[in-house]
């Protein structure tokens, strides 16, 4: 879609119109139709070893078609499950676009999950195989007894036996694959989200996904690129903001995408988008506070940073002006979920960005604010953000559960749980969640499932978790706890809670503070009053989530 021609907000979204094809498939349009350009760089590839590859188009493909053969060898199908644990590497690009080409359906994780996640998201969705690199199957191999839906585990690096050794398997495989035909209909993503109850749901996407992210990934990175555009983000590429809001975006628009297998350190990420001379970066608020503190980094590294993205949380006002002063960049913000995305952000080229505000609504999309009976609310004034249905990047459903699925929906809107006001020109302001969700750091957190491990230690009576203000992270996890008899709180208890969380759940989802308290506060009803607690915190730490 050509967006360069749009010379203003109100142009693109009163004359934007979708154009989704019914055939439709996201390998085809993000690889295949470029693969002809023996020559065209997709992926320059670094680890923290210093270890450097450079992977065309041509040569994506031929490692996706082996990986397509290679899993219809083993017996996968359009339609089955399968998991992807792999870090920032080609082969992730490969796994997922090879699960497309076969019309089956990718669910990536995390590598930072613990065993407890990989076995509910796995049994959850019957799994048939799973990708993972050497240095995170020891987590699963420790579970698959548990596991009867997963036949394969094929392992990047040193496999063990009853595996499939991903390396010597492929090249035994053919390079060529012929793409089964789908629809833009046709489910092709798992993407498993925390809620404020029990367990993580999976928002089942369909192939037009990558359509919608396309328009706007346009918008947030202004439009314009050249031979020179390339793309990178720390963010891992098993969430949307690695995945879908640039390695799929990047390569179907023909760019090149920076992959870096390693931790993310501010040095570190200075130094590769010098060395690679990025121009477009993803970066949660997070990532971008840490980069900031590098008073004038243009003086050391040689930076050609045009456009930075960030979203997951609002960008502080200093924090924008230092992007515009120190790295000659532009920020634009985009606010969404996982089960609809970039319903609303800036394009800097089109309209002002407004420091403060996430942006106006996007244009193909049908954005409002709610109050609690279903009613617009004038400028001004608070509501709960929502979109209409129908968008292509809204789920199919959450995995399984017809329920919740319907949950979302009230009054013809789909409901975000996020409350925001906007002014008189349009501009939305978040002002926090109707729930209790956790924003840390760019990660959503559902409280409950954070609860239920910590109950799991005989020293735990009660648990509840809540989002403690942070100037870096936007909000820390914090657990109240209150204790077993015959047990007492310190800091060896603390630290053994803590490993838990991380050993069972994941790693950025463990309580950074725990309190130990004598009771915990309840509503009217009995039932837990997180809200009372978030209070406290804000009025403790002078801050407000909302």
């Amino acid at each position: 879609m050509n967006l360069s021609h749009y010379s203003n907000y109100q142009d693109i979204k009163t004359n934007f119109k979708w154009e989704i094809p019914e055939a439709y498939n996201i390998a085809t349009e993000a690889l295949s139709r470029w693969a002809e350009h023996r020559g065209r760089v997709a992926i320059f590839y670094e680890d923290a070893a210093g270890y450097r590859e450079t992977w065309t188009f041509w040569q994506l493909e031929r490692l996706t078609n082996r990986l397509a053969n290679l899993l219809r060898e083993l017996g996968i199908e359009a339609g089955d499950r399968v998991g992807i644990v792999l870090p920032q590497v080609p082969e992730t690009a490969a796994a997922h676009l090879a699960i497309y080409k076969l019309g089956a359906i990718a669910v990536p994780m995390s590598m930072l999950y613990g065993s407890e996640s990989y076995t509910y998201i796995l049994t959850d969705c019957a799994a048939k195989a799973v990708i993972v690199d050497s240095a995170y199957a020891g987590k699963l191999r420790a579970v698959r007894a548990k596991l009867p839906s997963l036949e394969h585990l094929i392992v990047r690096g040193e496999a063990q036996a009853g595996e499939v050794a991903l390396g010597p398997a492929l090249t035994r495989m053919p390079v060529h694959f012929e793409t089964v035909p789908t629809k833009s209909s046709d489910p092709a993503l798992l993407l498993y989200t925390s809620g404020t109850t029990g367990h993580p749901k999976g928002a089942l996407h369909a192939h037009r996904i990558l359509e919608g992210y396309l328009l706007t990934v346009q918008l947030f990175f202004n439009i314009d690129f050249d031979a020179s555009t390339l793309f990178w983000t720390p963010s891992d590429w098993a969430w949307v903001g690695g995945l879908l809001d640039i390695l799929l975006p990047a390569l179907a628009l023909g760019r090149p995408v920076l992959a870096y297998n390693g931790r993310f350190q501010v040095d570190t990420a200075y130094e590769l988008m010098s060395r690679y001379g990025v121009t477009h970066v993803f970066l949660a608020p997070t990532a971008l506070k840490m980069l900031a503190q590098v008073s004038r980094p243009k003086e050391t590294y040689d930076l050609d940073i045009r456009v930075i993205a960030s979203g997951g949380e609002s960008v502080a006002d200093e924090v924008l002006r230092w992007t515009e002063r120190e790295l000659g960049a532009v920020c634009n913000e985009f606010y969404g979920l996982t089960e609809v995305n970039h319903l609303a952000g800036s394009c800097a080229r089109l309209w002002p960005i407004r420091p403060g505000s996430m942006g106006k609504p996007y244009p193909g999309r049908e954005v409002e604010l709610l109050d609690d009976e279903g009613r617009s609310v004038p400028p001004g004034t608070i509501g709960q953000i929502a979109v209409r249905p129908g968008d292509p990047t809204m789920m199919l459903e959450y995995w399984k559960k017809p329920e919740a699925t319907a949950d979302r929906q009230r009054w013809g809107w789909v409901l975000t749980g996020d409350l925001a006001y906007r002014d008189e020109e349009g501009y939305i302001f978040f002002k926090g969640r109707n729930d209790d969700m956790i924003s840390s750091g760019g990660y959503r957190i559902g409280p409950a499932e954070v609860e239920e491990v910590l109950l799991r230690h005989p020293a735990v009576a009660e648990a509840a978790v809540v989002g403690s203000p942070d100037p870096v992270r936007g909000q820390i996890v914090k657990a109240f706890i209150t204790l077993a008899e015959d047990y007492s709180g310190g800091e060896a208890l603390v630290t053994e809670l803590q490993q838990l969380v991380r050993e069972q759940l994941a790693a950025y989802k463990y309580p950074r503070e725990v309190t130990f308290v004598d009771h915990l506060p309840t509503t009217t009803t009995g039932k837990l009053n997180r809200r009372q607690l978030r209070l406290l915190e804000e009025e403790a730490k002078g801050g407000s989530q909302g």
